[in-house]
């Protein structure tokens, strides 16, 4: 049984190569068996794959995707301002 245990690490690492098609038969097993165990890592299995297949259905030429510099360089200053107050 202790080949099927992995970290929450490995978990992650099995999640996001399964998703890809890159996982073996072997890895997705020991994933699902440490999800029994780790509902962090079945959650976050969960929100990576929705977070997938809304970027999938989102990619019209008009949907945008990213920030601008503009709005990046916004946030940045919010930060900063919020971080020297404190």
């Amino acid at each position: 049984m202790f080949k099927f245990k992995i970290t929450c690490d490995q978990a992650t690492t099995i999640c996001d190569k399964s998703q890809y098609g890159k996982a073996s038969f072997f890895e997705i097993l020991r994933l699902k068996i440490h999800f029994v165990r780790c509902k962090f890592c079945a959650l976050y299995s969960k929100q990576n794959n929705r977070m997938s297949r809304i970027l999938k259905t989102n990619t019209r030429k008009d949907a945008i995707c990213s920030m601008t510099k503009e709005e990046k360089e916004a946030i940045r200053t919010a930060f900063e301002k919020k971080t020297s107050i404190n």
